[in-house]
């Protein structure tokens, strides 16, 4: 396929597009940055400015493509670019840029045909990863159908990009699939960042405790791509286990104490459930920081 990729050089769309070259796509980075890998084609662009998000999609792929006949379309768009969280920039600034540059590319999409549009929206819609003060889950593991009541711009930035990415698939009826992507964890950052998580779980609190290897969103980007015919569809992204080494049985009485469980869990599954995108689509996450630390809590329950 040839895909429009926004955000290519950023935290996780470095490693998803380049994936995505490696699984034999032919993938366009959309950024203000380059990202300078070999297998992708760069191209500036400001997604705020609608004329030239248009002109981007409207444009010819590769210089390669210049041999063919007539001008291929892109068959594909994944939206990673955002202003990622919050302070960073002020907080007008991260809500505006969000909305505005996914607006401007859902439009110039649908109005030129592509029919496939993956969009990364955040685990961060609950409301949990960013209020003031501590917010707990209406219950667990959160799956889909929690409401998303954020109080941060960032995250309500997300769920307006979703509301608009819904309105663009009544419009169009083009298969749009949002990704409630959990706190994005790159291999090396196993070693670097866990250990601490393991011995205290309450730092990941703000997160559900879970996490999402870049490898594994890699494979649920691809899933996404192989999977036609759902409409609109938005799916939490995250890793089968926790980021933690406590068992869901201390984590639900140490930090869900009166919170509703919806479901029996396994004893180290992801607050975070995934079970809709392992069902409609197949995602089988295959990593996980175990492959690279020891569990400090195994051999008990």
């Amino acid at each position: 396929m040839r895909i429009f990729f926004t955000g290519g050089s950023g935290k996780a769309g470095k490693h998803v597009a380049p994936y995505l070259a490696a699984q034999g796509h032919q993938v366009t980075n959309a950024d203000l940055v380059p990202l300078g890998h070999a297998g992708v084609t760069d191209l500036r662009v400001d997604l705020t400015d609608a004329g030239e998000t248009y002109s981007a999609l409207a444009g010819i792929p590769t210089m390669d493509d210049l041999d063919l006949a007539e001008k291929p379309e892109y068959d594909a768009v994944v939206h990673f670019a955002a202003v990622p969280r919050i302070l960073l920039r002020p907080d007008a600034a991260t809500y505006a840029t969000n909305v505005l540059s996914t607006y401007n590319l859902l439009e110039a999409a649908t109005r030129l045909g592509v029919r496939k549009i993956i969009f990364a929206s955040s685990e961060t819609t609950y409301g949990i990863c960013f209020a003031q003060g501590e917010r707990r889950p209406l219950y667990v593991p959160v799956d889909e159908e929690h409401p998303t009541v954020p109080e941060d711009a960032y995250a309500m930035s997300k769920v307006a990009g979703e509301v608009t990415a819904r309105s663009f698939q009544a419009r169009t009826g083009t298969d749009i699939y949002g990704l409630r992507i959990n706190n994005v964890i790159e291999p090396h950052e196993y070693a670097e960042l866990f250990p601490p998580f393991l011995t205290d779980p309450s730092l990941r609190r703000r997160n559900v405790f879970a996490y999402i290897d870049t490898r594994d969103l890699g494979q649920m980007v691809q899933r996404c791509l192989e999977t036609d015919g759902l409409g609109y569809e938005v799916f939490n992204v995250a890793n089968a286990d926790m980021s933690v080494a406590a068992t869901t049985r201390e984590i639900r009485e140490r930090f869900y104490d009166g919170v509703r469980v919806h479901r029996e869990m396994g004893r180290d599954e992801t607050f975070y459930a995934i079970d809709k995108a392992r069902d409609l689509l197949g995602y089988d996450p295959k990593h996980s920081w175990r492959d690279v630390l020891p569990d400090p809590g195994a051999g008990h329950d």
